[in-house]
C-alpha cells in the first residue's frame, strides 16, 4: 500500500494554481488508465493513475477533488484495489447499481460553475462526451488540459516513453499483404465518401501494416500513429525503432510507406482537414484530443474498418491460431503434470516458482515470442482475486488443501494464446466441487451453442451464468473476449459479457474469442475454466431463415480436471460433450508427446483425459 498523501498535496497545489480558459481554477481533475492511443495496458511512463493512486489494475479511473479522492474500478479489482489504495482514497465499485458514473458523482458533488480538468490525449472521444453532458446538466465545464499534472509532480523520475525496434511479419505469418489491405480500406472510403482515416489504436496499426513491436508489456505493439488516404500511408513513429529491413518489407507488401515524427501527428491531421474536401473517419474510441481536431461537420465517427477486418482471420492466421494452441497445449501438460507430481512428492512449488516453470516450458516451443499478460498463479484465497498476479509479498505455496487457478498466455508468431484450468491436488469440499461442476456446465454449453449469424456477443453471456444463477452464485467479469493474432491478448470489438459493447458488429465466422465462466469465494477460492474458441458454421434446421447458423470450435488442448465434477449435476449432453473434447485432446496431443518421447506427461495426459 502506498502512502498517496504527499503526491495528492501536490496535485492539489497544481490543481489551485491551474488556470483554465475563463480564469477558474479546477476543483477536479480526472486520471484515466489510458495511454494516448487508449490502450488497455500501459508501459510505465503511462502508469499515471497507479502513481497518483497506488491501484496498478489494468482499469480504473482516479478523480481527485479539493478534499477527497475516488477511485472507480471494475469488479475484476474490487479485491485488489481495497489492498492497494490507502485511506485517503474511496474505492467506488463501478457494475453495482449503486454505484453513480464519474461524471454523475462529479454532477452531484460539485458546485456550479466548476471546471472539471482532464488530459485530452487520455480520454477517448467516447468517454468525454456522456460526462460533458452530465456536468453541463450541473452548470460545470469538462475542460482539456494540455499539460499534464500528473507528469508535472513525478517530474524526473517518471519513466521514459518505450521506443523498441519493431520486428517485421513475414506473410506466410501474416497471410495477407498490406497493399490488399489498403485496397479494402480504399474501397470502403469511396462508400462513406471520406478522404482520410486516421488510425490510433497501436494494434490496428500494427496489424495492418504487419509489423509487430514490444513497446507495451506482453503486448506486440509499438507507438505510433497512421493515417490512410487514397494515395499515402502516412506512419507517425520514431524512425530510430524502424526494422532494418523496412525497405524489403514495403516492397514484399507493394507500399511504399511515408514516415513522419511520431509527435507530427496533431500538425498533419490538420493540414489534411484543411487541404481536402470530404470527410475525415475517426473512431469514437480515438482520443478527444485528436478528434477535436477534425470539425464537426468533416467527421465520420465510427469503428474503423480495421478493427473488424483484424478481427475477422484469414486462412493463414486460422492455421496459425490452430497450430500455436497445440504447442502451447503440450507446454500446459508438461507444467500441470509436473505441478501434481511435485506436490504429491512433497517438492515445494510456490506460485511465482510455477509461473516460472510454465514460462521455461514454453520459451521451447517453436515461433515462441513472450508472454500475452503476466500469468495468474494463484494458490487459495489468491484465486479469488480475478486479475492477480503473484508478487513476493503476495506468494503462497500451491498445496493439496487449496486450489490452485492457473490462468496464462503466450505470444507466438503464429498466434496468440490464453488458457485456464482449475486443480484441486487433494480433496476439494462438496461445495468447491458443485461451484467448479457449474462453471463447467456453462462453459460447455456456451461452447456448443448454436446462435444466428452476426448476433451481439452479449445476447450469449446469459448462457454461461444460468448453472450458476440456478442457485444464486455469479461472476465479476465478462464470459468472451476476442484474442488478437500476434496481438494484444484482449481486442475487441466484439465480445461476450453483461455491459454492452458499443461497436461489436456482431458475432461472425472465424472471429477467435475466449469462453470463459468462473466464480470467486472472496478470501477463499478462484475458479475459472477457459478457452479460446473459433466461430465456425454450424447445421440447423431452419437456419435462421437463411440468416446463416454458427457455433463455436474450441482449439485450447488441455484436460479439465475431472476429479472436480460432480457427475450427477452434468446432463448426458454435457458428459458427452466434456468427454467428446479429452478425446480431441488425446488425439490431438498424445502422437506429439509420444514423438518427444515424454512418457511422463504421456501417461499423466492419459489420465486426465479418461471419460466419465
Amino acid at each position: 500500500m502506498k502512502d498517496t498523501s504527499q503526491i495528492l498535496s501536490k496535485l492539489r497545489e497544481l490543481m489551485h494554481l491551474k488556470l483554465v480558459s475563463d480564469a477558474s481554477k479546477l476543483s477536479a481533475y480526472i486520471v484515466p488508465s489510458d495511454d494516448a492511443h487508449q490502450s488497455e495496458y500501459q508501459c510505465q511512463h503511462d502508469g499515471r493513475r497507479a502513481f497518483i493512486s497506488g491501484f496498478d489494475g489494468s482499469a480504473g479511473t482516479a478523480v481527485i477533488t479539493t478534499d477527497k479522492a475516488l477511485l472507480w474500478t471494475d469488479g475484476r479489482y474490487y479485491q485488489q484495489a481495497e489492498k492497494q489504495l490507502d485511506s485517503n482514497w474511496t474505492l467506488m465499485r463501478d457494475g453495482l447499481a449503486n454505484t453513480p458514473t464519474v461524471g454523475a458523482w462529479l454532477a452531484k458533488n460539485l458546485p456550479k460553475g466548476s471546471a472539471v480538468g482532464v488530459d485530452p490525449r487520455l480520454f477517448s472521444y467516447r468517454l468525454w462526451k456522456p460526462i460533458e453532458k452530465e456536468l453541463a446538466e450541473a452548470e460545470c465545464r469538462l475542460v482539456p488540459v494540455e499539460q499534464n499534472l500528473i507528469d508535472e509532480i513525478w517530474g524526473d523520475n517518471q519513466p521514459s516513453q518505450t521506443s523498441n525496434t519493431i520486428i517485421t511479419l513475414k506473410q506466410k505469418f501474416a497471410g495477407v499483404t498490406i497493399a490488399k489491405k489498403w485496397e479494402n480500406i480504399r474501397q470502403q472510403l469511396e462508400e462513406k465518401n471520406a478522404v482520410a482515416l486516421v488510425v490510433s489504436a497501436l494494434d490496428e496499426i500494427a496489424w495492418f501494416l504487419n509489423l509487430r513491436g514490444s513497446d507495451i508489456d506482453f503486448n506486440p505493439v509499438f507507438f505510433s500513429y497512421l493515417i490512410i488516404t487514397y494515395d499515402d500511408l502516412l506512419l507517425f513513429v520514431d524512425s530510430q525503432k524502424l526494422p532494418g529491413d523496412f525497405s524489403q518489407h514495403q516492397s514484399e507488401n507493394n507500399v511504399n510507406i511515408t514516415i513522419l515524427p511520431y509527435i507530427d501527428i496533431g500538425q498533419e491531421l490538420c493540414q489534411i482537414v484543411s487541404n481536402k474536401n470530404g470527410k475525415i473517419w475517426i473512431s469514437p474510441s480515438s482520443s478527444y484530443y485528436l478528434t477535436a481536431l477534425v470539425p464537426k461537420s468533416k467527421r465520420l465517427q465510427r469503428i474503423t474498418p480495421i478493427a473488424e477486418s483484424k478481427a475477422i482471420k484469414n486462412n493463414v492466421e486460422i492455421e496459425g491460431f490452430i497450430n500455436s494452441h497445440i504447442r502451447d497445449g503440450v507446454a500446459l501438460c508438461q507444467y500441470f503434470a509436473w505441478l501434481e507430481n511435485a506436490i504429491q512428492t512433497g517438492e515445494k512449488v510456490d506460485e511465482l516458482s510455477g509461473a516460472d516453470k510454465l514460462e521455461s516450458l514454453r520459451c521451447t516451443k517453436e515461433f515462441y515470442m513472450g508472454l500475452s499478460f503476466n500469468t495468474i498463479s494463484s494458490s487459495g484465497p489468491n484465486g479469488s482475486v480475478i486479475h492477480y498476479r503473484p508478487t513476493k509479498e503476495t506468494n503462497r505455496l500451491i498445496n493439496d488443501k487449496e486450489i490452485y487457478l492457473c490462468d496464462s498466455g503466450a505470444q507466438y508468431l503464429d498466434g496468440t494464446t490464453d488458457v485456464t484450468r482449475t486443480f484441486h491436488f487433494g480433496n476439494p469440499t462438496d461445495f468447491q466441487k458443485e461451484a467448479y461442476t457449474r462453471v463447467l456446465k456453462g462453459q460447455l454449453t456456451m461452447g456448443s451453442t448454436i446462435f444466428p449469424a452476426k448476433v451481439k456477443g452479449q445476447v450469449l453471456d446469459t448462457i454461461a451464468r444460468k448453472a450458476l444463477w440456478d442457485i444464486g452464485l455469479d461472476y465479476g467479469h465478462g464470459t468472451g473476449h476476442g484474442v488478437g493474432h500476434f496481438l494484444n491478448v484482449h481486442e475487441g470489438p466484439m465480445g461476450v459479457g453483461i455491459r454492452v459493447m458499443p461497436d461489436d458488429p456482431g458475432l461472425q465466422e472465424n472471429m477467435f474469442i475466449s469462453n470463459e465462466p468462473g466464480f470467486y469465494q472472496d478470501g477463499e477460492f478462484g475458479i475459472r475454466i477457459e478457452d479460446i474458441v473459433q466461430i465456425v458454421p454450424a447445421q440447423s434446421k431452419y437456419n435462421f431463415a437463411n440468416r446463416g447458423a454458427l457455433t463455436f470450435k474450441t482449439i485450447t488442448m488441455c484436460p479439465k480436471q475431472t476429479k472436480m465434477i460432480v457427475r450427477d449435476l452434468l446432463t448426458a449432453l454435457e458428459i458427452d460433450l466434456l468427454n467428446g473434447y479429452h478425446q480431441l485432446v488425446w488425439n490431438t496431443l498424445s502422437p506429439i508427446l509420444a514423438q518427444e518421447g515424454d512418457s511422463f506427461t504421456l501417461s499423466w495426459l492419459k489420465k486426465e483425459t479418461q471419460p466419465i
